[in-house]
């Protein structure tokens, strides 16, 4: 990789290229040092050269690839790649990382096979961390290398590549902005605070730990801000852009330059107690003062805790009758409404907007698949009657007698198309092999496991415990598969699609038997685990 930035102001011609190429270097040690790490092995560091753009920019023609970076400003874009242009050779890719300025427009004024070679490839900050790679063709892209980038961003860097619409804030961000912004509208309606809204939106609803206010302090409150007004001033048509409007309190937070980890406060603050010890502190969004975090108390949370099913779960928080329940319905209604109304505009297909979400904000289910678990009829019923509209599109397919968004056929997960007006097979399915898409195919199970025919005369197990543990009804599960795959299967197939294969043995019975002293039930367990894996 060779990593160029601009030369430091008033540097002399002559002078050292170390001099010339300060900022570059600092910005990249200081990367380096940055935890969590952005590489994976200090090793890839020594691939880096740097370089500064008036010596360097020469050096991209040996370059496969250039990855336009530079700050968000479409002249100074525009002026890089007249640059660019002038060094690159015919046939290279040149893409740009803009997260929010039109890819078509930094196109203007550059050659047929600039634009031909030329798309935005926005990877979501941090690239290690976060899968989403979205690309975003211009209509002078070739289809190739747009099918290119599909596949090498996938296949090569381990993406999940979303093909987006030239549309401001593409797919990810227009949705998640609008999901922020309309978890804060629904928080001031029914008077909630910081603590209570991440309590409410982290991972008890499948979402990351940092859940609302702490990604916006991670994120940059400013960049928050940032797209969110891009959004309301380019998007003229958008039915909700009123959503995007900047609360009085968010305004105040910028203008004291509270705008999260970056600055050192935003919706939380790190400080010390009086002891010494370290303590952080909650911003009070009506008198905007910090106080100690306060722990929420909601009846919908203790009920819906114990369920292990996320779809089950979601559910029960929105079938809640206290103030968190009332959330729920408010947020999902005003989500399910905006991602009805996006389509065909950000995307022409369904599940490249819940493939952004997954992938780009760490949720783990969709928003058209949690509308498919609350049931859509069902959902659009009580939408209407609590004044939320919905596109027309989604009564159609329901008046066509389609019932959801995504089904199952043949052990493949189908999505509803609407230009056919048809279910199709989610492009890339075929590469991959999902054991719950045969739930239809069951042979046999328990409350923990699960057992397949998934074709070819092969058998696949899966089980669904805590942290996928493997316990008594687990072993039970493995060695009936074992002797039904002998007797009459050619293979047997053993995985599930948790988010870990397995935390290992359940820990808590063997802790039970020591406890109550069962040392025969432990030495048995322990010998049935063994052999079992054995056996395996």
């Amino acid at each position: 990789v060779l990593l160029l930035d601009i030369q430091p102001k008033d540097v002399a011609a002559d002078a050292k290229p170390a001099e010339k190429n300060k900022i570059v270097n600092d910005a990249l040690t200081a990367a380096i040092k940055s935890n969590p790490s952005p590489v994976y092995t200090k090793g890839a560091v020594k691939k880096i050269k740097t370089g500064n753009f008036t010596d360097n920019m020469k050096d991209i023609a040996s370059c496969d690839w250039v990855i336009e970076v530079v700050v968000e400003r479409l002249d100074i874009k525009q002026s890089v790649f007249t640059e660019v242009e002038k060094y690159r050779r015919p046939g290279t890719l040149i893409t740009s990382n803009t997260s929010g300025i039109p890819i078509h427009m930094m196109a203007e004024g550059r050659s047929d096979d600039f634009k031909k070679h030329f798309c935005g490839t926005h990877f979501f900050n941090p690239p290690r961390y976060l899968r989403l790679l979205e690309i975003i063709p211009t209509p002078f892209t070739e289809p190739g290398i747009v099918d290119f980038l599909m596949d090498y961003g996938s296949l090569q860097l381990g993406k999940t590549t979303v093909l987006c619409k030239d549309t401001p804030a593409f797919i990810a961000n227009r949705v998640g902005v609008f999901g922020m912004m309309a978890i804060m509208n629904a928080m001031e309606k029914l008077q909630l605070n910081v603590d209570e809204i991440d309590a409410l939106t982290g991972p008890i609803i499948g979402r990351p730990k940092s859940a609302t206010f702490r990604t916006a302090d991670v994120v940059g409150i400013d960049t928050l801000v940032k797209v969110a007004k891009g959004v309301a001033d380019n998007c003229s048509d958008d039915e909700a852009k009123e959503m995007f409007t900047i609360s009085a309190w968010l305004n105040k937070m910028v203008e004291n330059n509270w705008l999260g980890d970056k600055t050192g406060q935003g919706f939380f603050k790190k400080t010390k107690s009086a002891t010494g010890e370290k303590e952080i502190l909650t911003l009070n969004l009506q008198t905007l003062e910090y106080g100690a975090r306060q722990k929420p108390k909601f009846a919908t949370l203790e009920t819906a805790k114990p369920i292990e099913d996320l779809k089950s779960r979601i559910k029960a928080l929105c079938a809640g009758t206290d103030k968190a329940g009332e959330f729920y319905r408010q947020f999902h209604y005003s989500l399910f409404s905006y991602i009805s109304h996006r389509i065909p505009e950000i995307s022409d297909e369904i599940f490249r907007v819940d493939d952004g979400m997954m992938a780009g904000f760490g949720w783990e289910i969709g928003a058209f698949e949690s509308w498919d678990v609350l049931g859509v009829a069902k959902t659009i019923e009580a939408m209407k009657a609590a004044g939320y509209k919905v596109a027309a599109w989604v009564d159609e397919m329901l008046a066509s007698g389609a019932t959801s968004f995504y089904k199952v056929e043949n052990g493949k997960r189908l999505c509803y198309d609407i230009a056919s007006k048809q279910y199709k097979e989610i492009p890339g399915g075929e590469a991959f092999l999902i054991l719950k898409n045969n739930v239809d195919k069951t042979i046999w199970k328990n409350s923990a496991c699960k057992l397949y025919d998934i074709g070819d005369g092969v058998a696949g197990l899966e089980w669904n415990t805590k942290m996928n543990t493997i316990g008594g009804e687990v072993i039970q599960g493995i060695n009936k598969a074992i002797d039904l795959a002998e007797k009459d299967y050619r293979a047997l197939v053993i995985g599930n699609d948790g988010a870990n294969f397995s935390a290992g043995a359940n820990v808590g019975m063997i802790f039970m038997f020591a406890i109550e002293q069962e040392y025969d039930e432990l030495d048995m367990a322990i010998r049935t685990f063994q052999n079992t894996m054995m056996r395996c």
